[in-house]
């Protein structure tokens, strides 16, 4: 099962690991759980610095210079503003979902939780480009925004999409084994 095109919503990428759809909530509780922290663990590190970015969002229209934005200016802005909230609720979402769903739904919760956190990293990068191209242009001007901006897209599809997509594809890779450094 994926959660977006090519996405594994189950794998870890791991060859013992099991897709998530091959797991069943009673037989599988630990493995379920154990997944399950591991994402709230991940989200422990991702919240805060997303948190600090909508707080700074906030506050811009309250800088001397936000008048000075055009009306492609506030899009970007506005963009990057809902882009970055929507992404606050999309990495809440797992620990919410936990604390009220049933706790015997083990693998929904931890298929929704792994599509939201996608979800929200997505629309983090989404926030993170609008705001630089909506800064840079104030302060550089309309080329200098795209000759910053692009390069920063390209990298956060690289790192974010690609690499995550192509770093398991060696067929010939072995399983880190502890013992392996």
């Amino acid at each position: 099962m994926t959660s977006a095109p090519g996405i594994e919503v189950g794998s870890h990428g791991g060859d013992d690991d099991r897709d998530l759809h091959e797991l069943n909530d009673r037989d599988d509780r630990e493995e379920l759980r154990t997944r399950y922290y591991g994402l709230l663990q991940e989200l422990r590190v991702v919240l805060p610095g997303v948190q600090v970015l909508v707080g700074f969002l906030l506050t811009v229209p309250f800088a001397q210079r936000f008048p000075e934005l055009d009306d492609w200016g506030r899009f970007a802005y506005g963009v990057s503003l809902i882009s970055a909230l929507l992404s606050v609720i999309c990495l809440l979402t797992p620990t919410v979902y936990h604390r009220i769903a049933k706790r015997t739904e083990r693998t929904a919760r931890l298929r929704w939780g792994i599509r939201m956190t996608v979800a929200g990293v997505l629309l983090l990068a989404v926030a993170l480009v609008a705001g630089l191209w909506c800064v840079s242009r104030l302060v550089f001007g309309f080329r200098a925004a795209w000759v910053l901006t692009v390069p920063v897209a390209v990298v956060i599809v690289a790192l974010w999409i690609l690499l995550p997509k192509v770093s398991g594809s060696d067929p010939d890779r072995r399983p880190a084994r502890p013992s392996d450094g």
